[in-house]
C-alpha cells in the first residue's frame, strides 16, 4: 500500500485499487476481531449436522445492547496457520449450510440476525463441487429471502460473489468505508479482459466496487466511516464506529412487520441493476 494511502485528505477521493489493498490489509480487523467488540456473551455453534464444521464460516449466538441475537460472519485467520484452518475465509457447502442452520434458529426464537462478509469468494474446490456448492450458496439466498427476523448485513472487509452473497441478503445493507464488494476479484477480471492480472487497477476502477460506488447503485444502506487512516489503525475505534450504524440499522428495520420486511427486500432485490 502506498504512503500517500496513510496520508490522505479526508476528502480526498481515494483511487479503487487502494481501496482495495485497504480492504485486503492484513492488520485489518476481522470478523472476531469485530465480535469481541460488539457482542457479549458469544456461544459458537459448529457443524451442519449433515458433513462436518466449516471454520471459515463463523456462526452462534450473542447479546447486542441488552438484545439476543445471531451472528454469521466469514473469518480469514490472522497467521498462516490461522489462515490455512480457515481456509482464508472461503467456505466450502458445509460451512453455508451451518449459517442456514443459524438462521433457521434464529427464526424459531425470534432473534435478529447479524452477518458480517469478509470473503475473496466460496472455495472453488472440487470436493466443495463435489458436496453441493452453488445449491448450498442458491439455497441459502432463497431461505434468507423468506426469513421474518431482521438481518443487517455488513461487508467489513472483502466481498466476493456468491460466497459473499451467500450470508449477504437482508434488510440494512452496510459496508465499511474502505471495504470492496464484487462479482469478481480485481486480478480475475483483469485476467479475463486483458490477459494480464496486472491491470488489476484499472479493473478494480471499472468494477465499481466501492462502497461509495455501491451506495449510489443501491446496493448498500449505508456507509460506516472508518479511522482516517483505515480500520487496521484502530480496531476499538472501527468497532465503536460500526457500533452506531449497527445500533441505528436494527432499530429501524424492527420497526417493520415480518410481511413487510420480507417485501422490502424482494423489491430491492428486484430493483438491482435497473
Amino acid at each position: 500500500m502506498s504512503d500517500d494511502a496513510n496520508v490522505r485528505d479526508r476528502d480526498e477521493p481515494l483511487p479503487a485499487f487502494e481501496r482495495v489493498k485497504l480492504a485486503r490489509h492484513t492488520d485489518r480487523p476481522y470478523a472476531l476481531d469485530f465480535i469481541q467488540r460488539l457482542f457479549s456473551d458469544f456461544t459458537e455453534l459448529r457443524g451442519d449436522r449433515r458433513f462436518a464444521d466449516d471454520p471459515a464460516l463463523i456462526c452462534g449466538f450473542a447479546t447486542f445492547q441488552g438484545e439476543l441475537v445471531a451472528v454469521i460472519a466469514h473469518q480469514k485467520g490472522r497467521d498462516t496457520k490461522q489462515r490455512r484452518h480457515r481456509n482464508f475465509g472461503m467456505p466450502k457447502p458445509e460451512g453455508y449450510r451451518k449459517a442456514l442452520r443459524i438462521m433457521q434458529l434464529a427464526e424459531k426464537f425470534q432473534r435478529p440476525v447479524f452477518t458480517f462478509i469478509d470473503t475473496p469468494g466460496a472455495y472453488p474446490g472440487i470436493d466443495a463441487e463435489e458436496r453441493g456448492q452453488a445449491e448450498a450458496i442458491a439455497r441459502n439466498l432463497m431461505e434468507m429471502a423468506k426469513l421474518e427476523v431482521p438481518i443487517i448485513v455488513t461487508v467489513i472487509g472483502e466481498g466476493g460473489s456468491g460466497g459473499a452473497l451467500a450470508i449477504g441478503i437482508g434488510d440494512w445493507v452496510l459496508m465499511l468505508e474502505n471495504a470492496i464488494y464484487s462479482v469478481i476479484s480485481p486480478e480475475g477480471c483483469a485476467a479475463i479482459l486483458w490477459k494480464d492480472a496486472a491491470q488489476a487497477a484499472q479493473a478494480a476502477q471499472a468494477l465499481r466496487l466501492t462502497a461509495n460506488d455501491l451506495k449510489r447503485l443501491g446496493m448498500v444502506d449505508q456507509i460506516v466511516p472508518e479511522p482516517s487512516a483505515g480500520a487496521h489503525t484502530d480496531a476499538d475505534e472501527a468497532a465503536r464506529l460500526l457500533k452506531e450504524s449497527l445500533s441505528e440499522g436494527l432499530a429501524a428495520v424492527v420497526k417493520w412487520s415480518p410481511h413487510e420486511r420480507k417485501s422490502r427486500r424482494y423489491e430491492k432485490l428486484r430493483a438491482l441493476g435497473g
